[in-house]
């Protein structure tokens, strides 16, 4: 019978040390990771993240055309907050502009505005706001009025020089539509609806599924007269049920809890629901198919989940991002669900103004599955 040595051992500690570096090496999912995070983390709140957003996506609704109107536009692009993008024919094709979310602010030029503005009427400038976000266009509306000033200065002197004065010779009126009183919960909840389902959906799957192949019977299953595609599809429609809902836990509580408005379609709302969980579920099986085991399927879930998180649009303005990161946004697909939620809940959008944001997660949900296929079939063989 052996006798152990109590007395501590250098050489057998130092063994011991050898032998976990040995097994992270061999762990390479688990070595990407140790890595990979902090890089990730550094790169997207250093260079990704700005809480003080510019060159906000603007439209112009011009009825007329003058050296003061001009002045203005110009004013707005100088001050960085404003990038005017497009110029629109009327306040119709203004307001899908902003139900659409292809435009932050819509600036919009009356007919009559120089004529009033010689006659020292003191005409007005209307500025319409996407106000889902309130974080978003705080600081850009707080700088238009200081916009007025270097425009009159410039524009009225001479014989125009009386109407430079005290109060100003004309004012910005500023329409904040969709959420006019700037409550954070109205952005915020139906937000928490995208991230919430992409971190069960995406974990759930893969701990799911990879735990069957640790305990040899996800072999046993392929292994049976089926497709892999019959396989994976079968398995995720318990967790499409479960993605549902905690989607109508989500909404009612966004209702009635929190009194988020809802001015859309139920039917649109649980479509795109449906829609974007069935995308989170094939990323969740692509994932189980690259992992090893269940601490594997986690890590690459937290992987995939903070993207997700921070580039989305959910915690940080979108159009605030640099260009980079707004691409690698527009590859996940929270961007797109936290556009159609929000869209649906604050602007009672229909499917017109939705199906810029419900293709690409369609496009996504294929492309993933077709990956998640190929895996299969090459691993499981």
């Amino acid at each position: 019978m052996l006798k152990l040595n109590l007395a501590f051992s250098v050489s057998r500690w130092w063994s011991i040390v050898l032998k976990e570096f040995l097994q992270l090496k061999r762990d390479r999912v688990t070595f990407a990771m140790i890595v990979g995070l902090p890089i990730m983390q550094l790169t997207l709140f250093g260079y990704a993240i700005n809480t003080d957003p510019k060159h906000l996506p603007t439209a112009i609704v011009v009825s007329e055309d003058s050296p003061f109107s001009r002045s203005f536009v110009a004013g707005m692009k100088n001050s960085a907050y404003f990038d005017v993008i497009e110029t629109l024919p009327d306040e119709a094709s203004a307001r899908h502009a902003l139900a659409r979310g292809s435009v932050q602010f819509v600036l919009s030029i009356p007919v009559d505005f120089s004529r009033r503005l010689l006659r020292g009427e003191r005409p007005s400038l209307l500025v319409e706001a996407d106000a889902t976000d309130p974080t978003a266009i705080t600081t850009a509306l707080a700088a238009l009025p200081g916009l007025i000033a270097p425009v009159t200065a410039k524009d009225l002197t001479g014989p125009l020089a009386h109407l430079n004065g005290a109060p100003a010779a004309f004012d910005v009126q500023v329409h904040r539509l969709y959420n006019p009183e700037g409550i954070t919960q109205y952005n915020v909840v139906p937000g928490l609806m995208g991230v919430i389902l992409t971190l069960t959906m995406v974990m759930m799957t893969g701990l799911a599924i990879t735990r069957e192949r640790e305990r040899g019977t996800m072999e046993n299953l392929l292994a049976m007269p089926v497709l892999p595609i019959e396989v994976m599809t079968g398995k995720i429609v318990p967790y499409v049920a479960i993605g549902l809902v905690q989607a109508t836990i989500i909404v009612v509580a966004a209702r009635f809890v929190f009194g988020v408005p809802f001015e859309g379609s139920l039917v649109a709302l649980y479509l795109s629901a449906l829609l974007f969980i069935a995308a989170n579920l094939t990323v969740g099986i692509t994932l189980s198919s690259l992992a090893q085991n269940q601490l594997q399927a986690m890590q690459l879930a937290v992987f995939y989940f903070l993207p997700n998180l921070l580039l989305s649009g959910f915690m940080f303005p979108f159009a605030g991002m640099p260009r980079w990161a707004q691409w690698i946004g527009d590859l996940l697909p929270l961007t797109y669900f936290n556009r159609l939620v929000r869209g649906i809940l604050l602007k009672g959008n229909g499917w017109a103004d939705l199906w810029p944001s419900v293709w690409p997660l369609a496009v996504f949900a294929a492309v993933v599955m077709a990956i998640a296929v190929r895996f299969y079939r090459r691993t499981l063989d």
